[in-house]
């Protein structure tokens, strides 16, 4: 009973703390804004190191609610969405190659760290590891000082406020944001719908990362290594977002909206495809392909958000965007437990699963016909400023040519 009241808590502390780093995501788009990349994100892995260090003190499974769940989840949260804004100031004709070296570090550790944490519990307690884990905040926290901001003019010129790339926010002649939450980027109806085709997405994308390893407990119980589809996902989504990141730079535009409806149609196909494997190999096959579109997914989205708002508004484009995906991220895995529960296997679950990142992907598809017709409207208001500029002119110089001549008639005279 006791070990089975550790269990529940401690999922309910994991639970917390995942929905913690990106429920506070728009609020790190602020702190970003307002003081910038590096100083949000030194004070943030200070943050969660001092979180992480404190919750290897505590004697019961209680206080790591306020420990890990908030503060080491809260700082968490302002290291990592800085680290998606400041390679937008740096980078525009390789963002997204950049974007994919940079992610495919989390997929590395994906694949490493649980080699890690067994060792280490194996050996050591769960609060020694956690201790140990502090090294990796210290590091985050030394490099968040390399987050080194642009001067505004080269920000100005990367931005692509002058010259033909001008995103269409900055041709809408948005003022910057004045108000703490800038509201003003979901009047870009393209980032409105991509804000709520994510979310809608993710209701059924991370259940099989939640309930994979076990569907394989229950499906192929003789099998010693199934934590091995786990690192299957985690390997080919890393070379996921090296690949197509290097991809989605020959992507004209906000046309690289299409590849993550790539990403999220495979990654429903292969979700409903993971209760007709039989055959472990084919369950491994399956978790490659799903991890290869998941770095897809991963790698491009902040090269979208830049391609739709602009590098002036990215930093709470990214945060909103990231705490609405907290919601699904919460809710969806928990129904497919409970339809676990009252069914007997996951069959179901990962069925349905594989339903919203179709209906989402779906949506996605018409935000490059939106943004089109966008800037053609706005095209088309500028030739009208244009012309109208031109025949003001043209009408000065009328009224002001007899004058001319009446001066050159006396002088003839």
């Amino acid at each position: 009973m006791l070990s089975l009241h550790f269990l529940v808590f401690s999922a309910w502390v994991s639970s917390l703390s995942m929905g913690m780093i990106f429920f506070c995501c728009p609020i790190v788009s602020i702190f970003t804004d307002i003081f910038g990349c590096r100083k949000t994100a030194v004070v943030g892995a200070a943050i969660g190191f001092i979180g992480l260090m404190s919750s290897s003190f505590v004697s019961s499974i209680e206080p790591l609610y306020l420990t890990y769940g908030i503060i080491f989840a809260s700082g968490c949260s302002f290291a990592y969405q800085p680290s998606l804004v400041i390679l937008g100031h740096y980078f525009k004709k390789r963002l997204g190659l950049v974007n994919g070296i940079v992610t495919a570090g989390s997929s590395l550790f994906t694949i490493l760290l649980p080699l890690l944490l067994r060792v280490l519990t194996e050996n050591l307690d769960l609060f020694y590891t956690l201790r140990i884990l502090c090294i990796f905040m210290f590091v985050l926290f030394l490099a968040g000082f390399t987050y080194r901001p642009l001067a505004p003019s080269v920000r100005a010129k990367e931005s692509g406020v002058k010259g033909g790339n001008r995103s269409l926010f900055s041709k809408r002649k948005f003022n910057p944001p004045k108000k703490i939450f800038n509201f003003a980027i979901f009047k870009v109806t393209a980032y409105a719908v991509w804000a709520v085709g994510i979310p809608l997405a993710l209701f059924g994308y991370f259940v099989p990362y939640v309930h994979l390893v076990k569907h394989v407990n229950e499906r192929f119980k003789e099998e010693t290594n199934k934590e091995v589809v786990l690192m299957c996902i985690g390997i080919t989504s890393g070379v996921g977002r090296l690949l197509f990141g290097r991809i989605a730079d020959y992507v004209p535009g906000v046309k690289k909206v299409y590849l993550q409806v790539l990403s999220f149609v495979f990654i429903g196909l292969m979700s409903m495809m993971i209760p007709l494997c039989n055959v472990f190999g084919a369950l491994i096959a399956v978790c490659l392909i799903m991890g290869l579109f998941d770095g897809c997914f991963i790698s491009i989205m902040a090269p979208i958000a830049f391609e739709l708002v602009g590098a002036q508004d990215v930093s709470q484009a990214i945060g909103f965007l990231l705490g609405f995906m907290s919601i699904p991220m919460t809710v969806g895995p928990p129904i497919a437990g409970l339809l676990r529960e009252k069914l007997g296997s996951y069959d179901v679950a990962f069925y349905l699963a594989g339903v919203p990142p179709l209906i989402g992907g779906a949506i996605l598809c018409l935000i490059p016909w939106i943004h089109s017709k966008k800037q053609r409207e706005i095209n088309k208001t500028t030739a009208g400023e244009k012309m109208e500029k031109m025949l003001e002119n043209q009408n000065s110089l009328l009224s002001s040519s007899p004058g001319i001549l009446k001066k050159e008639s006396d002088s003839v005279i």
